[in-house]
């Protein structure tokens, strides 16, 4: 195996490696469907805005702010396993985001490949078991820790520079990430309009080129 010390790859999950961002929305709008259209409206909003931060900040959002009832711990708890049961099966069946199967078998062994997720942390790693993915990562990575600091800790950990990394997200909370910890950033799209001047690639069949436009010390 060829590793370098300073070029690696920071992957988000849902609507990035798999195409179930769609299962996740639906399941809000199962969750809170009892509270009316317009409340329902708000969530998927809100959910979409802030895509790859935790369900349960967003649930706690959603009742506090939203319908104007804050959960208690036990019931917020409640409502995160609810969640779970509802996209669990579907995420482990969901399609692969176009090219990005060929794209971590081409680079797995070539560079570190991290998957950074605002999904629970033992929910993602059974997905990802059970989707028999693990063999590409080196961390995989969810919540409650969040991105940031996720990827400073993988930095120091691996002795990575991060002008010669990359993170491949669909959300805003992606891109800030990467913005946050000195990362590069190559939106893949989804529902959000990236700032100006993002490379934005409907999916991942030429996204091993553009980590190399974007980041010449990742090529291999």
């Amino acid at each position: 195996m060829i590793f370098t010390n300073r070029s690696a790859i920071f992957f988000d999950f849902d609507g990035v490696l798999v195409d179930s961002a769609r299962i996740k929305k639906a399941a809000f709008k199962e969750l809170f469907k009892s509270y009316g259209e317009k409340v329902v409206s708000q969530v998927i909003e809100y959910h979409c805005l802030h895509g790859g931060i935790s369900r349960v900040d967003k649930i706690s959002y959603a009742h506090e702010f939203i319908i104007g009832k804050p959960l208690s711990t036990t019931d917020l708890l409640r409502w995160g396993q609810d969640y779970s049961q509802l996209v669990v099966e579907r995420v482990v069946a969901a399609e692969w985001i176009q090219g990005a199967k060929e794209c971590l078998e081409e680079m797995h062994d070539k560079l570190p490949i991290f998957v950074i997720s605002g999904t629970p942390e033992d929910e993602l790693k059974e997905v990802i078991h059970r989707r028999e993915m693990e063999i590409y990562f080196r961390e995989i990575l969810g919540s409650p820790i969040r991105k940031p600091a996720h990827i400073n800790n993988l930095l120091a950990a691996y002795n990575l520079n991060p002008e010669n990394c990359v993170f491949v997200g669909d959300a805003l909370t992606d891109y800030y990430a990467a913005q946050e910890t000195g990362l590069n950033f190559i939106g893949i799209q989804g529902d959000i309009e990236f700032p100006h001047a993002t490379i934005v690639l409907p999916d991942c069949r030429d996204l091993k080129q553009n980590i190399f436009d974007v980041c010449p010390a990742c090529h291999y």
